[in-house]
């Protein structure tokens, strides 16, 4: 009896093992990718639209203007505050709405582009001084168009303060200067939750990808 209740333990010892060895990885992964993402950035993304340095172009990146379920997507609203803002400090000259057109591949899809340009003509913003780019289905995307095809040298990213970290590193790796202005998160808690651990998975995504950036 005693030497069975010996081996069980060994055994369950040895399946610990195997299973918290490949999870111990994992998140020793997730949390070295997002200090070298948000250490990159430290100093480079501001609340305070007094304290933003000018840039002439403002890169907005997209999201949907509703939530899987139809409600309102504070992330989208907040976004569309955030830019207006900087639009009407004089910190921005020109709004580059950076997303996809959902229509065609869903019954419920949306074209983000143009939910951001209605949104920020709302808001004030002259239709003439914004940008649709229909590259920006992912942030990656949007980054890399904005130095290759847009041409810019530096730009002003407008998401919520982590994903303009990440965004951020993205950047630098292609050579372009960009700092970030942060709009506010959901003020609803399980979404900002969701949210955040999203965030950690894309960062570690985003390192696999910028290996495949050509």
């Amino acid at each position: 009896m005693c030497s069975r209740g010996i081996n069980d333990s060994k055994t369950r010892k040895r399946i610990l093992l195997f299973v918290g060895m490949p999870v111990a990885v994992v998140l020793v992964v997730v949390f070295a990718c997002n200090v070298m993402v948000s250490c990159n950035a430290s100093g480079r993304t501001y609340d305070d639209v007094n304290e933003i340095p000018h840039n002439r172009y403002g890169l907005l990146l997209g999201t949907s203007p509703f939530t899987a379920n139809g409600a309102r997507n504070f992330y989208f609203e907040n976004r569309i505050r955030a830019a207006e803002q900087l639009y009407n400090a004089g910190k921005v000259n020109m709004l580059i709405a950076s997303g996809g057109d959902y229509t065609r591949v869903h019954e419920t899809g949306y074209d983000e582009p143009v939910a951001m340009r209605d949104s920020l003509m709302a808001h004030g913003v002259p239709e003439d001084s914004i940008i649709l780019d229909y590259g920006g289905t992912r942030t990656i995307l949007s980054i890399v168009k904005a130095k290759k095809e847009y041409h810019l040298d530096s730009v002003t990213i407008i998401s919520q303060e982590d994903h303009n970290k990440r965004a951020i590193y993205i950047a630098d790796h292609i050579g372009l200067h960009a700092i970030g202005y942060n709009a506010a998160p959901s003020h609803i808690f399980r979404n900002r939750l969701k949210n955040t651990i999203r965030e950690y998975f894309a960062r570690v995504k985003m390192f696999i990808d910028i290996l495949n950036l050509k």
